[in-house]
């Protein structure tokens, strides 16, 4: 019985003989013609002017917040839940991350719960797992308050709000490649604007401050953060079946929504439309304790994926104030279901049999006591549904 990752990349043979034919070519390997064309591919697929792409999502991050003028004095709305990137690179740039706690529909920052100070110039927004809220309003929130709006869309390439691809709302947006997102390069992210100047900042940012690329008169502190262009043809390949692989991972969701929803103790989050393209498949677990649900999976032979702990509960951001009840409640529940975008359907079958078999302990017979919800789940799934119907 083989072993079923929650993740795998998705390489193609056309991937693989597209990095032959350039390795054949003589190709240096470093950022060139190909990183160029990956650029202007990508910034076509999200509708933005301008696309650089850089060695990580996070430097991506860390280099918007430069290029956008926020540094020492300053503070950040992020929120609680969110891969631990997201602050830290507000603590490299010199500023202070204010975490706040997000909706439970979406698992995005809740505009309702903001807190901002004298010194708050930015806002993070993270649509995670490829969920967002009205975009159109977090915008609006920001322009109202003066506040640079900052889309760390790393899991969410592809989705849309209200038509417009997420990445595309902010002054900046962020997108990832590593091996768990939509497409893959290894490593490597993408910053997208419509702004000339930030994106000429950013292109000088992640070549050392040059003034001119290949030339070493430099006007200013910058940093080696560029890509390759053997990543690049891997990720041109993958931009060409994009609508393929976005599919991939919405049947696998699909798929685990229909076929457990009749299972109490397991609650998928509504997608809210078509136009969002999944991470990962997600799902919260009701009135069972969650380590011994993966410890039953990795015997059968099926790996799973905790959520992120809340940012609060992490020794460097312990000292935030405030009440993060959802991110709390859906930390200690939440599973990511193996994702991949290749998944066999027997693969895909399997997972769902050995979840259906599964048979979980009542509450009280528990020796350690479960969180309660703070949130009513079968309301927030209701209310999502309408809204995609409307």
């Amino acid at each position: 019985m083989n072993f079923i990752h929650q993740i795998e990349p998705y390489l193609t043979e056309n991937d693989i003989a597209a990095v032959t034919d350039y390795l054949r070519s003589g190709g240096w390997l470093t950022e060139f013609q190909k990183t160029a064309e990956f650029e202007q591919r990508l910034a076509e697929f999200v509708s933005a002017k301008h696309a650089t792409v850089v060695t990580s999502g996070t430097a991506a991050l860390y280099l918007s917040l430069l290029a956008l003028g926020i540094g020492p004095g300053d503070s950040v709305i992020v929120p609680d839940f969110t891969m631990i990137a997201t602050p830290n690179v507000v603590r490299w740039a010199g500023a202070e991350p204010i975490l706040c706690d997000v909706d439970p529909q979406t698992l995005c920052l809740d505009l309702n719960k903001v807190r901002l100070r004298p010194d708050t110039l930015a806002m993070i927004y993270v649509p995670i797992n490829g969920r967002s809220g009205d975009m159109q309003q977090v915008r609006q929130f920001c322009r109202s308050h003066g506040l640079v709006l900052i889309e760390d869309a790393c899991q969410a390439l592809g989705s849309q709000s209200a038509g417009q691809k997420l990445g595309t709302f902010g002054d900046v947006g962020v997108f990832s490649f590593t091996p768990h997102k939509i497409i893959t390069t290894g490593q490597g992210g993408a910053i997208v604007t419509n702004d000339d100047a930030v994106a000429e900042k950013i292109r000088k940012l992640k070549d050392f401050h040059r003034l001119q690329p290949g030339v070493d008169q430099h006007d200013g502190i910058g940093f080696n953060f560029k890509f390759t262009d053997l990543q690049a043809v891997i990720g041109i390949e993958q931009l060409k079946i994009i609508d393929e692989r976005m599919e991939g991972r919405r049947n696998v969701w699909r798929t685990y929504a229909e076929e457990l929803a009749d299972l109490e103790w397991l609650q998928f989050l509504p997608l809210g439309s078509d136009d969002t393209v999944p991470w990962f498949a997600d799902a919260l677990l009701t009135g069972v304790q969650k380590q011994p649900f993966l410890d039953y999976m990795k015997q059968n032979g099926i790996g799973c994926r905790t959520f992120y702990p809340p940012l609060h509960t992490q020794p460097p951001y312990a000292d935030q104030t405030g009440e993060f009840l959802v991110s709390s409640d859906i930390a200690a529940r939440g599973v990511w279901l193996p994702s991949s975008i290749q998944m066999p359907a027997d693969e895909l079958g399997r997972v769902v049999e050995t979840i259906r078999a599964y048979t979980p302990q009542a509450i009280e017979d528990q020796q350690t006591p479960l969180p309660k919800p703070h949130w009513d789940l079968a309301k927030t799934r209701a209310e999502g549904q309408r809204s995609a119907s409307d």
